[in-house]
């Protein structure tokens, strides 16, 4: 039907029709090569299209400190699950939600009373007081904490007072405290033994986990701060739902 449609259009016969066979035309023979290139050109095309619709690349940024200490073990996870996800991580400095530019998921760290209004919570940035193991036998009481060495982690004071708070201590003295501007610092300084600090929970998984750092007082408090989670509107990609909806739902 369809080679009969063809030779209508074109207005020649292609095949001479026998009861039980057929037979190219002059006209047909003419025609093949072109015709054979086209179906080579139409398989490949196809193919292309198959495995762009198999193999997706997302790019997901997120703070570095997130990404190494949370994010990593999760993306593994998911990355066994679906081998026919590719994923780029991006590990920023700042926290501050950013342009898309060539991201499709980003996770970001905000107040919770300032998060773009198109984000999904991801974590809530419970807070926990860290510690060496070593120093557990040093820290019974939440009194004992008044007189420890602090790290404080610049541009997140507000971490200790929210601790202090949940905690109901007295006013901190915080002058003598050791600061940095990056979490990560601020785990190695503890893991050092170098004092305490008081830092979302989930961003000291991993040396939690290797049993380098412990959490005294076993007390969590709320922070006013988490991670938020969302899709780009420009770089909107199908693939990236599966990696939001496998975050959303990790532990």
């Amino acid at each position: 039907m369809h080679v009969r449609s063809l030779e209508k259009l074109l207005g020649i016969d292609l095949f001479f029709r026998f009861p039980r066979s057929l037979k190219l035309t002059d006209a047909g023979e003419a025609y093949l090569p072109s015709l054979r290139q086209a179906l080579l050109m139409i398989d490949a095309a196809t193919q292309t299209v198959q495995i762009s619709r198999t193999y997706k690349t997302v790019i997901l940024s997120a703070p570095i400190s997130f990404a190494e200490n949370w994010l990593a073990a999760r993306i593994a996870a998911f990355q066994a699950r679906r081998p026919d996800i590719d994923i780029v991580i991006k590990g920023k400095v700042w926290s501050e939600p950013a342009e898309d530019g060539d991201t499709n998921v980003h996770i970001d760290m905000c107040r919770h009373d300032t998060a773009p209004a198109d984000a999904r919570l991801l974590r809530r940035g419970e807070l926990a007081l860290l510690c060496t193991p070593e120093r557990m036998d040093e820290i019974n009481t939440p009194a004992d904490v008044g007189g420890l060495k602090k790290i404080v982690v610049l541009g997140r004071q507000d971490y200790w007072l929210d601790y202090a708070a949940a905690l109901q201590l007295p006013k901190l003295d915080m002058r003598h405290a050791i600061r940095t501007n990056a979490s990560n610092i601020a785990l190695e300084l503890v893991a050092h033994g170098e004092g305490v600090t008081v830092l979302p929970v989930d961003l000291a998984r991993t040396y939690l986990d290797r049993n380098l750092l412990a959490v005294p007082l076993q007390h969590r408090a709320p922070s006013a701060w988490g991670y938020y989670i969302r899709e780009s509107k420009t770089n909107y990609l199908a693939a990236s739902q599966a990696v939001v909806r496998w975050l959303l739902a990790s532990d």
